[in-house]
């Protein structure tokens, strides 16, 4: 009975024992081996045998972890009191260190975070503040970097989550924005009624151009086309001229003929609405003949000197 009783607990014991010794590391973990109380050893994911009652394994992990900084008021350099929340990426990067430099890395981080978003919002000035996140970002990202590393932590984003000024504060800035874009739309209302004016001004413009180079073309064209009519009449009479008188001396005419023909003109001359007549000075041969065809018209009864004027001599 007894050696069965013992044999139990043996097995017990044994299974006790075999199960502690064998510890279970995991894919996103990192094991540190202590022995008898003294790292000895930096396990990696999977199975891991220890020396039973000698040996233990603290696993730490090595994910990217976030921490949440509760909200807390901060004095900018203008004395402005502003609420501001935060939050703080990091990893661990070296296990050993995580866990024999610091005793509470959460803690020491929130705390960390806290301390230097004062320094770094108290550099600046309210309007610097609410518009430039990315700089108080940057900055205490490097601060809290230089201070972890120590630890063995990566701090590897800082994201300002809001800023909350006063009311007061934030009531004036609201007036102020309202202003500025009533501002702008007032700018570009006056921008858009000279724009408007200037082209309506160059359109005007354009059109007493067109208009007057519209008329000068006409002009031209119309004196272009008076000129061709007056030189094509101008060579329509010399046509003419050139005709009659190369058709008077084909046909030889006497004085007598020419003194008629002159009389006739005269006629057509005065016709009844001039007051005088000026006859040419080479008219000797005229004269002449007119005087014989006065000669004619004071006698009509003779016909012999009717006959004699109207005879051709030669």
């Amino acid at each position: 009975m007894l050696p069965s009783i013992f044999i139990l607990v043996l097995v017990i014991f044994v299974i006790f024992v075999v199960s502690g010794s064998i510890k279970i590391v995991r894919q996103y973990e990192k094991g540190l081996v202590e022995t008898l109380g003294k790292f000895s050893s930096l396990r990696n994911p999977g199975p891991n045998i220890l020396v039973p009652f000698f040996q233990r394994m603290i696993r730490v992990d090595m994910r990217e972890r976030v921490i949440d900084v509760p909200p807390q008021s901060v004095i900018t350099k203008d004395n402005v009191s502003v609420v501001v929340d935060a939050i703080i990426y990091f990893q661990v990067t070296d296990p050993v260190k995580v866990v024999y430099n610091i005793e509470n890395f959460a803690l020491a981080a929130l705390k960390l975070a806290q301390t230097n978003l004062r320094n770094v919002i108290g550099d600046m000035e309210l309007d610097s503040t609410l518009t430039s996140r990315e700089k108080i970002n940057s900055q205490l990202r490097v601060v809290m970097d230089e201070a972890t590393d120590k630890w063995g932590v990566k701090v590897t984003r800082v994201e300002i989550q809001k800023i909350d000024p006063p009311k007061d504060i934030t009531d004036s800035m609201s007036k102020q924005m309202k202003a500025e874009r009533e501002k702008r739309a007032n700018i570009l209302e006056a921008e858009g009624l000279r724009q408007a004016a200037i082209l309506k001004a160059e359109g005007a413009k354009q059109a007493v151009i067109l208009e007057a180079e519209a008329t000068k073309e006409k002009q031209v064209l119309e004196a272009n086309g008076e000129a061709q009519a007056i030189k094509q009449v101008a060579d329509a009479e010399k046509y003419k001229i050139e005709v009659v008188y190369n058709a008077i001396h084909e046909g030889k005419p006497t004085n007598d003929l020419i003194a008629i023909k002159y009389l006739e003109t005269l006629g057509q001359v005065a016709d009844g609405k001039a007051t005088k007549v000026f006859l040419p000075l080479e008219t000797t041969g005229v004269t002449a003949a007119i005087g014989g065809i006065a000669e004619l018209f004071k006698d009509p009864k003779d016909s012999k000197n009717i006959d004699k004027v109207t005879k051709p001599q030669g």
